[in-house]
């Protein structure tokens, strides 16, 4: 394995990633599907006061609604915005939809989510000459069959490819070749970097650095020195270094299921909703053949929006329903606050998947 200009070499061949991001994804195949939409600002969303954006047209970004943001805010910034209450059901069709044109170019897919995916273009089922050449004909197939449009990032590993995707959006595609690595980094926020949150960005714009290149610049042993190992990383993102590979099948790693109350309730007042969750969860783990949860989780939002999760594994895994919702029940008892306090969200779910073959953990871990 060699290392070239942030590039991966593999077997003498310079890794082609591709990543493929559908445009303002929901928001499109909504006003796709309802002509009376096109044109407006249309965010997808619940209404009430407890909801938040899943998606936003570019005629409703215009006015800086986002995902993920409260759709209260939303119509505050966009009182004439259309809202549309989510249809993930027909979303998945789309996504699905739109991963078989993926196929028909490499077996090397690794989704994110229903509407982003990472290709690995290296070699191509088409012998198309280029990963450029890959990602247009692609583009043109989701145009042509599904009448939605996607952005493309072309690049020598993931983390480049993804920055690309953002570059030329909607309905465009931009390529980072090995050479114009360092040079096409060193001008951008720190914030571009993969991990690199409010705090780090706070904490590095302490020590004068707000750019990729002064981050660069810095030094390994020094961001090592302050940062430990994430220095380390840091730096290595600083050039453009990525060894992760595509991964077509990620095995499970957590099946859960959480739920927001229309007010804020105390813990007590959790436990039926407990109850429909950890059924639709076991229902969802049922369906790992051959694969077994082995920690149970319980995920808390306060009202004041801190969250907090519970874990607990146990010497022997859940055999049952019943078996799961005990333990699930069991952590409300761990978790620590005053009684007073309120919650509008409650989740729970299983983790720590393994085969069923595999030797046991160590008998208990409770993580606050």
């Amino acid at each position: 394995m060699v290392r070239r200009h942030g590039a991966i070499e593999h077997n003498g061949r310079m890794r082609k990633i591709v990543h493929i991001d559908m445009d303002a994804f929901y928001a499109s195949v909504e006003q796709r599907d309802d002509p009376k939409l096109r044109g407006k600002p249309v965010v997808v969303a619940w209404r009430g006061a407890r909801s938040v954006v899943c998606a936003a047209s570019y005629e409703a970004r215009k006015f800086g609604i986002r995902s993920a943001m409260p759709a209260v805010r939303a119509e505050r910034l966009c009182p004439g915005a259309v809202f549309v209450p989510p249809d993930f059901t027909r979303y998945r069709a789309v996504s699905r939809q739109v991963r078989e044109i993926f196929l028909r170019h490499t077996d090397l897919v690794e989704p994110l989510s229903l509407d982003e995916a990472y290709l690995d273009v290296t070699t191509n089922k088409l012998d198309l000459p280029s990963a450029t050449a890959v990602a247009l004909a692609i583009r043109q197939s989701i145009r042509e069959e599904t009448l939605l449009t996607a952005s493309a990032g072309i690049a020598p590993n993931k983390f480049l490819a993804k920055i690309a995707s953002d570059w030329r959006k909607p309905d465009g595609q931009f390529v980072i070749r090995p050479h114009q690595v360092e040079a096409f980094l060193a001008p951008l926020p720190v914030s571009k970097l993969h991990g690199v949150g409010r705090v780090m960005e706070t904490r590095l714009g302490d020590l004068g650095i707000s750019t990729v290149g002064q981050l660069r610049s810095m030094g390994e042993a020094e961001l090592e020195r302050r940062f430990g190992r994430w220095g380390k990383r840091l730096h290595e993102l600083s050039l453009g270094i990525d060894e992760h590979p595509v991964v077509s099948e990620r095995p499970t790693l957590q099946v859960s299921a959480e739920d927001t109350f229309a007010k804020d309730v105390l813990l007590g007042e959790t436990v039926d909703t407990l109850r429909h969750l950890a059924d639709k969860v076991w229902a969802a783990s049922l369906k790992e053949e051959g694969r077994i949860g082995r920690t149970v989780v319980l995920k808390l939002k306060t009202s004041d929006f801190h969250i907090i999760t519970r874990s607990l594994t146990p010497p022997t895994p859940p055999a049952s329903l019943d078996e799961f919702l005990a333990l699930s029940l069991s952590l409300l008892d761990r978790v620590g606050l005053p009684s007073r306090t309120r919650f509008r969200l409650v989740g729970v779910g299983l983790a720590n998947f393994r085969g069923s073959d595999d030797l046991p953990p160590q008998s208990e871990l409770f993580a606050p």
